[in-house]
């Protein structure tokens, strides 16, 4: 599994969109709470925000092989939403991959500038989705991210989950994709750009807040490297999500990368 970049971002940053509310958490078990914000998507429909909690219960595999980023944290999870989807069609934008996409980056990474969905490949139970921000002057919007995701769960309502990205001028390699880490851990991997300032989170699905962090880390060059060493709390058998964002030449966030692991026993 390949963690994502995008191309260079060289474009004006777009005004912060806040999250929309929707009732219920995104795919959350019984009692739990859920997020809050107001705003929009590129189709002008509300962006449901990230549950302020939800079960830390370890992740189960999607389809076998990938690591369950969001917003779903395991297979019970999944069933809990589709009994209550059924049952009155709550919260259908999981069955939507660009919304999910967007909820992703802006719910639950913080990223709210990055709110454009430039391009959308879907094949079968798999999807690709980049998210941007929006072009200089009306122009194209520049590629921040390729969010990877994957139906979870079985039946025509499985809904979609986020379990990585796909890069390519910044990238994060270490730890590989689907290891177990213990705190602190080192993370890097390579950038192509100049005068580059990453910031690290450790996030997972269903803190409010990022576990761990390191801000912020010099970088540069053509395919150089770089690296980090973040400190981080989480339960033992937890799915964590690194993500490491670089910016601040044109957006506060202009590319990001992330890749999923698990706390180690």
């Amino acid at each position: 599994m390949t963690n994502g970049r995008a191309g260079r971002a060289r474009w004006a940053p777009a005004a912060l969109a806040a999250l929309g509310l929707l009732a219920g958490a995104c795919g959350n078990g019984p009692g739990t709470a859920t997020g809050t914000g107001t705003g929009t998507g590129t189709a002008g429909t509300p962006i449901p925000a990230v549950p302020a909690s939800a079960s830390p219960s370890a992740g189960s595999l999607v389809a076998g092989r990938y690591q369950p980023l969001w917003p779903f944290a395991d297979e019970k999870q999944v069933r809990d939403w589709q009994e209550s989807y059924r049952s009155g069609g709550h919260q259908p934008w999981h069955l939507d991959a660009e919304r999910t996409a967007l909820a992703f980056t802006q719910g639950f990474l913080g990223f709210g500038g990055v709110d454009q969905v430039v391009k959308r490949t879907v094949t079968g139970a798999d999807a690709r989705v980049s998210v941007g921000i929006r072009g200089e002057g009306g122009g194209r919007p520049g590629i921040a991210a390729v969010i990877h995701l994957v139906r979870f769960g079985t039946g025509p309502d499985a809904p979609w989950e986020v379990v990585g990205t796909d890069d390519t001028t910044f990238s994060l390699t270490t730890p590989r994709y689907g290891a177990l880490v213990s705190s602190p851990v080192k993370v890097g991997g390579r950038i192509t750009g100049v005068d580059e300032s990453i910031r690290v989170r450790v996030r997972a699905t269903g803190s409010a807040g990022p576990l761990g962090e390191r801000c912020c880390v010099s970088a540069g060059g053509d395919d150089a490297p770089w690296s980090a060493t973040v400190t981080f709390r989480a339960a033992p058998g937890r799915t964590l999500t690194l993500v490491a964002s670089t910016g601040g030449h044109v957006a506060e966030v202009e590319r990001f990368t992330v890749t999923g692991v698990r706390v180690a026993q």
